[in-house]
């Protein structure tokens, strides 16, 4: 059993095949995938009223950045890590908030769940 069971992650995504494997991904560590979210407004929407524990933002979705969803997360006082192809976060978000690297991969995906819930 994973130390993940339960954890309710918010996915936004813009991407629909990679986020489907993240899902999965998600799935084999035992987490309820909300979402995904693939535009900057739906994933606004969620992180202001959604109901999760953590979320995974997609740093470009289509051409918009999505650190107005991180805000509104920040704000709720929930956690988050980003997920891009470049491994640089935005500006103003830096060490606190985990990055994952794309490709997605199992360990990496866990290793920043982990992070968040410390």
């Amino acid at each position: 059993m994973s130390g993940f069971a339960g954890l309710r992650v918010l996915v936004v995504e813009d991407e629909p095949v990679v986020a489907m494997y993240l899902e999965d991904l998600l799935d084999a560590l035992g987490c309820e995938t909300i979402g995904p979210a693939s535009r900057l407004a739906d994933g606004l929407e969620l992180a202001e009223h959604g109901d999760f524990d953590v979320a995974i933002l997609d740093i470009n979705l289509g051409g918009e950045r999505s650190t107005p969803i991180a805000e509104a997360l920040r704000l709720r006082g929930l956690r988050f890590a980003f997920a891009s192809g470049y491994g640089v976060p935005p500006e103003g978000f830096g060490e606190n908030v985990p990055m994952i690297e794309k490709p997605y991969r199992e360990a990496q995906v866990a290793g920043a769940l982990s992070r968040l819930l410390t």
